[in-house]
């Protein structure tokens, strides 16, 4: 049990005497305060990010002996076995976040904490939904989009959420890449010019140290064709204090540097998130984020109108929102699609464009992300094009009687267009690209293994 003095935490709660108790003051109703207050100066050791890491929650005794509560049988009795195949992991901090008063209901609980569900396996569920394994080129890097790729630094999190699509390898003594292993990825990089942007994950590169980190920024940074580099982490919604002056100073040095996270609840934008997102965006680091959609935790217009809203208050501009994957045990997660569709509803045209995110479904089986839109399109005429916009107002646009489109033949020296084409890609289409080229001659794109062509003689 962890003896620590009486120290207020950003959500109103105390943490004493190895649990967190509920400040009077700062509650009503069982309910968590709104105003969560100023950071106490004087709490360093909570705002240590490495004294979080080293009091993770990982165990069921202490999960209930720090929020002060003991769970529902049906929530003890299934814990041992989830966690035996699904571990759990969760800082103090997030914990922190948790309203026991309405605790099966709470969007915190339910991304840290194992439930039976996740042992339900449906037989359209897969380890690897995305195959991130089998498109990679070497261990660790992902090679499925041209000029980009994957590159997975780290198979540690601060928190292990519930939803992970990487949940096979997250945690897993056996997945922790070694510094071999990076310095392969790096070299395939660095012998691959197609490559401009490589993007960071794992787990969390935020998870590991500066300096460490550090070191592969430097690398990466060399490859002359590398034009910017994207780091994925969790750390500002779960570790907050991992985000401090030193870390900050260190990533002002390999600059373009993006950084991408995942808010996917108002609640998690707490005083010591909208900080550490500060020190970034202050340190001018473009910031992004990405959401899942989650039942029961985000499944809801006006929720997500308050988070996007919320993050583009503070600098991150909403990026992706995920249809959620098709990993073992994240059936109790998923919405249908049309519950997705009725959230980007919601947002388009009733608030601002740039809080908008894209809704994708990241293809089973590697095909990569597909944007979900609804649909605003209704009909077209050889000169006309019928839409309706976000009220249901249908209008016609007036297609151009004397546009002549140039043929194009990718001879771009003869070309009339007067285009800078010093940096344009000379490399060949691919999908429907392909089919809309004027340059090339397919006219249909089949599927390997068609039946129809195994007939022909």
């Amino acid at each position: 049990m962890l003896k620590l003095e009486e120290k207020k935490t950003q959500n109103g709660k105390l943490f004493q005497n190895g649990k967190f108790s509920q400040n009077k003051e700062a509650s009503q109703n069982g309910k968590l305060s709104q105003n969560e207050g100023a950071l106490n100066k004087e709490n360093q050791q909570w705002k240590n990010w490495k004294w979080q890491l080293q009091h993770c929650v990982k165990d069921l005794e202490t999960f209930e002996k720090l929020l002060g509560i003991k769970l529902p049988s049906d929530l003890r009795s299934s814990f041992g076995t989830v966690s035996a195949k699904f571990p759990m992991a969760a800082t103090p901090y997030y914990l922190s976040l948790i309203d026991t008063g309405d605790l099966r209901n709470d969007p915190v609980f339910k991304q840290c904490f194992p439930v039976k569900e996740e042992l339900e396996v449906l037989p359209s569920e897969m380890a690897d939904p995305l195959q991130e394994d089998t498109d990679s080129a070497v261990p660790g890097v992902t090679h499925r989009y041209p000029d980009r790729v994957l590159f997975l630094v780290s198979n540690c999190c601060a928190m292990y959420c519930r939803h992970c699509t990487r949940k096979r390898r997250v945690g897993d003594p056996n997945s922790i890449p070694q510094r071999a292993v990076i310095e392969k990825g790096i070299e395939y990089i660095a012998r691959t010019p197609q490559v401009r942007d490589v993007l960071l994950s794992g787990g969390d590169p935020f998870l590991l140290s500066t300096e460490y980190l550090d070191w592969i920024l430097t690398e990466l940074g060399k490859i002359p064709h590398v034009e910017v580099i994207r780091i994925g982490t969790r750390t500002p919604v779960v570790l907050p204090f991992r985000i401090d002056e030193e870390l900050v100073e260190m990533l002002k040095k390999h600059q373009p540097l993006w950084i991408n996270t995942h808010f996917n609840h108002p609640r998690e934008l707490t005083a010591s998130s909208r900080h550490a997102l500060k020190l970034l965006a202050d340190a001018g680091i473009p910031l992004g984020n990405q959401s899942v959609l989650l039942a029961g935790v985000n499944d809801c217009p006006r929720i997500m109108k308050s988070l996007v809203q919320k993050l583009v208050a503070n600098r991150v501009r909403p990026y992706y929102l995920y249809q959620c994957d098709l990993s073992e045990g994240l059936n109790h997660f998923r919405t249908s699609v049309g519950k997705g569709i009725e959230i980007m509803e919601s947002l388009i045209g009733h608030t601002s464009g740039f809080c908008v995110p894209t809704y994708v479904i990241d293809a089973p089986g590697g095909g990569g992300k597909i944007p979900v839109t609804p649909t605003y399109q209704i009909s077209r005429s050889t000169n006309k094009v019928i839409l309706r916009n976000y009220e249901g107002v249908i209008t016609s646009y007036q297609e151009p009687a004397c546009y002549q489109s140039e043929f194009c033949d990718r001879n771009c020296s003869l070309c009339k267009l007067q285009l800078a084409t010093e940096d344009a890609s000379e490399c060949r289409s691919v999908g429907i690209e392909k089919l809309l080229a004027d340059y090339d001659e397919e006219i249909s794109l089949v599927p390997q293994n068609n039946p129809r062509h195994g007939r022909r003689h």
